[in-house]
């Protein structure tokens, strides 16, 4: 009971009031800074957003379906917000527009002021935080927001930013396409050198033996060789008929196998053709089999061909297809008064800090005193 009296004695004893003064004089300077020293920073928005040009989304449905087809445009508002906050774009505002002579117009408000001497990693953190984006789950789009000292230079750096980023979709969309393009057209000339290749060793043997298609030659002597077999079969047939009733010389029986020995004869004639014993001879059989290589060579070697056709088209469509374009939902703005700094909002929070480290500290304060006894 004494040390809980003796606590409530020394917290009455306190000057609260006086102790308070602390934070009305930090105060102070929180107004002084926000009234005369933060400089107005105004803000020029614009909403970007990517599509084929290959007129699918307008057809299903114009600017509606380019809004509802968010799950396609991701992966690319990825790419496209990586860009904007990229140290190559940087370097090319710098180069365009002497982005740091912009942000430079304003020389008291040092915690948004960047230096001539600042390092690139400095500076690009510093533009992060110029620039500002967000997608919108909703419609898919892009939302940039574009922190300036003017409202001239925000539309500026806002309009330069729309520029890069439709070079950068140009670029990677045109140079997928190229390389799928590319591609495609090397294996086109490819299969069409193997195609004109085997084509050519075709009509060399053509024109080499004086034939055009040895394979239906050697269809038709069989067939020849089938008749005259027949032929022969039936003239055998009636030799023995007639030598069961007549003699060997009989003038009917003589003249049959004379007509029998021609049949023979040409049999073995027209055997020979196809696979004759003499090497000097090109046998009718072999050059069926090469005939019929070189066909199944060139066949191949033109669907080979029609394919890679075919998978050229179909790459030039594909490529079409990919190929992006940058939509400016909305141009960037020239904004009519200052967005930040918002002087009242900072000087209630601050005033809530100040007042909430003070009682924290008051209360650590008693806390040690206290146990002091």
């Amino acid at each position: 009971m004494e040390k809980n009296k003796t606590l409530i004695d020394k917290i009455k004893d306190l000057s609260i009031l006086d102790s308070f003064k602390i934070v009305w004089f930090l105060m102070i300077f929180v107004v002084i800074y926000y009234v005369f020293i933060a400089a107005d920073r105004y803000v020029s928005s614009t909403s970007l957003s990517v599509r084929s040009t290959s007129g699918e989304g307008v057809q299903a449905g114009g600017i509606l379906s380019l809004l509802s087809t968010t799950s396609n445009n991701n992966e690319d508002m990825k790419y496209l917000r990586g860009y904007i906050h990229s140290l190559d774009l940087l370097k090319k505002l710098e180069e365009n527009i002497k982005l740091k002579e912009l942000y430079q117009e304003q020389f008291i408000d040092l915690p948004y002021r960047i230096f001539d001497s600042s390092s690139s990693e400095s500076y690009l953190k510093f533009f992060k935080s110029r620039v500002k984006l967000k997608i919108d789950d909703k419609t898919g789009l892009l939302n940039v927001e574009v922190e300036a000292f003017t409202p001239k230079s925000a539309q500026i750096i806002a309009q330069s930013i729309v520029e890069e980023s439709e070079k950068f979709i140009n670029e990677i969309s045109h140079k997928a396409a190229r390389e799928q393009m590319r591609f495609a057209e090397e294996e086109v000339n490819t299969y069409k050198e193997r195609y004109l290749k085997a084509q050519n060793a075709l009509i060399a043997f053509q024109n080499k033996y004086g034939v055009f298609d040895p394979l239906k030659q050697a269809e038709s002597k069989s067939k020849l060789i089938a008749q005259i077999e027949v032929n022969l079969a039936q003239r055998e047939a009636a030799l023995l008929n007639l030598q069961s009733y007549m003699n060997d010389s009989a003038p009917e029986v003589v003249a049959l196998k004379a007509e029998i020995g021609a049949i023979k004869k040409q049999l073995e004639r027209e055997m020979a053709k196809i696979s004759a014993n003499n090497s000097n001879t090109q046998k009718l059989n072999d050059m069926a089999a090469k005939f019929q290589n070189l066909t199944i060579e060139a066949k191949f070697a033109q669907q080979a061909y029609e394919t890679a056709l075919k998978a050229y088209e179909s790459a030039r469509i594909e490529a079409a297809r990919k190929i992006k374009q940058l939509v400016i939902v909305q141009s960037p703005n020239l904004p009519e008064s200052a967005r930040y700094p918002e002087r009242l909002y900072g000087i209630l929070t601050a005033f809530l800090i100040l007042s909430l480290i003070f009682g924290i500290t008051k209360f650590v304060k008693m806390i040690i005193e206290e146990h002091r006894y």
